[in-house]
């Protein structure tokens, strides 16, 4: 194998690593409670939090890949809504705890504890933290958007 060779494979090697790390990244970003199946928020559709106001289960039919994570939906129009602009519908923090990321840890958030403030989706834990975010729900925010920047890579804390 000539030199020239040899430093191709070094750096396409180098460059699969990264892409798999970045990959892997990305996934730890979002609340995903089955790695394996690498669904985001545990299946629920997040275009229903906003649109029907309650957490609604999204089914395989509808089913998008965003940012290296699975997303389902309840419907062909939620699908569509969410493509068309998935910031606007992606819940804050990953769909991580917010109270949880206001104390710089990542926590597994329960479907029915959420509000959309500003038209942003904000999932909880617990009864315990969505009350704790419900008290202060801009003080909440704003520490947990400051938190975020260091522990979105991360992986979880807690589970």
């Amino acid at each position: 194998m000539t030199s020239k060779n040899l430093r191709l494979g070094v750096a396409v090697a180098a460059l699969a690593a990264f892409v798999s790390v970045g990959t892997a990244q990305a996934a730890d970003e979002f609340f995903i409670a089955d790695p394996q199946k690498n669904i985001a928020i545990n299946g629920y559709d997040p275009v229903a939090y906003h649109k029907a106001g309650k957490p609604t289960k999204g089914v395989a039919e509808y089913k998008y890949e965003y940012d290296d994570v699975v997303w389902k939906f309840s419907s062909l129009e939620n699908k569509k809504a969410f493509k068309a602009n998935p910031a606007k519908f992606a819940p804050a923090y990953g769909g991580w705890c917010t109270v949880g990321a206001s104390k710089g840890k990542k926590v597994a958030t329960q479907p029915h504890l959420f509000k959309i403030v500003d038209g942003q989706l904000y999932l909880n834990s617990s009864d315990g933290a969505q009350k704790l975010f419900l008290k202060d729900e801009q003080g909440t925010i704003d520490t947990a958007d400051t938190n975020w920047k260091d522990i979105k890579s991360k992986p979880a804390t807690s589970l």
